[in-house]
Formats: structure tokens, sequence, C-alpha cells
């Protein structure tokens, strides 16, 4: 079993991991969708659909180095295409409409109380491939939880996994690599954060597969509960 004696502070990823992305997203999709009668996608294929695309526009964003657009963008962009890809017109005023839910994403129910149990231990900060005022609003309103830090990949100009977001981070806590542990339920994070020197605990919600690499995570967990039990 894992030895996290030397943990100080848990990074959090936010949008996935913290936040629950797809039901909070589905049911503005579905509503979106409603005005668009012919067309045959569900809400949650749409989501899969847009979810993909959105992460291989961070990927390129990060790989072609043309300046760092932001996580908002990469979003706008990915609905840009997957509307298309589902013979949808994708008018200003459509994108507009789809893109609203993001304001109203909501937290896995278990969240709060494992971050309230966790507090007790380590510092709780989230690292996040999210812009700074958007985290800002999520953490404030969304989340509605007082963490010791939020830090933006905006700072590096590049997407997690890039190794450059996972020091700088642990440079900004003045910590030691080996002082931090990401916790996502991404498992490209987790990869990234362990080639980095970090600790890694995957929040395997999506019961997905984990890479094959030798970046394995220190801990897999199926949710924040397991997540307490196994740090604590």
């Amino acid at each position: 079993m894992a030895n996290f004696t030397e943990t100080k502070v848990l990074t959090f990823d936010l949008f996935g991991t913290v936040l629950d992305l797809g039901g909070s997203l589905t049911p503005f999709i579905g509503e979106s969708l409603e005005a668009h009668a012919a067309v045959d996608v569900s809400a949650d294929e749409f989501w899969a659909q847009w979810r993909y695309r959105q992460r291989i526009e961070q990927y390129q964003d990060t790989i072609m180095m043309l300046g760092h657009s932001g996580y908002l963008e990469t979003v706008r962009r990915a609905l840009h295409y997957t509307l298309r890809r589902n013979g949808i017109h994708a008018s200003s005023d459509t994108v507009q409409k789809f893109m609203q839910g993001w304001q109203q994403l909501s937290p896995f129910p278990e969240v709060l109380a494992a971050l309230s149990q966790l507090q007790s231990r380590y510092r709780l900060v989230v690292l996040s491939n999210g812009d700074p005022s958007f985290l800002d609003y999520l953490v404030r309103e969304r989340v509605a939880w007082d963490f010791d830090a939020v830090i933006s990949v905006t700072s590096v100009g590049a997407f997690k996994p890039h190794p450059a977001v996972y020091r700088a981070a642990a440079g900004q806590l003045e910590l030691e690599v080996n002082e931090c542990l990401m916790v996502s339920a991404n498992s490209f994070d987790i990869m990234g954060a362990r080639a980095c020197g970090y600790g890694g605990a995957f929040v395997n919600r999506y019961k997905l597969p984990y890479e094959d690499t030798p970046y394995q995570p220190d801990v897999t967990v199926r949710d924040f509960t397991e997540l307490t039990e196994a740090l604590l």
C-alpha cells in the first residue's frame, strides 16, 4: 500500500473530478437539442463527442505553441466541431445556448464531505486547465469551498499534462514535487503528474482503463469517499 507520509498538498483537477460535467451538462444539451428535432443524436452521445473533441483541441493548442487559447475557447471550438458533425448549423446564437450550461456545473455529491475530512491533514489546492476568472467563479459559486489556492495553467501557457504545469505549481506552493499528490479522474493528468515526480490518486469515476505507461497511480479509487479512506 502506498505511503503518503511525505505528501503535504493535494492538487485537484476540477473538470470531471470535482465537478460532474456529464451530469451537469447533459440536461442543458438535451434542452438545446430539442430545438433541432431532426437531429438524431442523444444528449449523452453529443456530450461524449464534445468532450472527446475538446481534449483534441487542448492537445493541438499546446503542441502547436501558437499562444494559449484558454479552456473555454477550446470548449467553444469543440462545440463548433460537434455541432457541424451532427448536421447542426453552428451559429453564434446556437453556440451561446449550448455554452450556457458551463455556468451551472455542480460537484459530485460526496466531494464536499471528503474535502472537509482531507483538510485536517493536507493543503487542498485546485490545479486546473480552466481560465482564472472561470475557476474563481466555479470555486466560489458552484463548488463553494475555500481551497488553499486555485492555480490555473494559464500562468504556464499550456494545458495539462504538460510537465511545466506540475513543476510550476509545486514551485508556487513552495514544495518539492514529491510533496504534491495529483487527484484526478483523468488518467492523462495522473500520468503527467507522476512523470514530474508527483504522487497520483486516480479517481476512476468512469471505470476506464489506465494508460500502458511506467507512470502508474499510487492509488486508484472510485470516488472521493474511497479517496478519503485511502489518504487518511
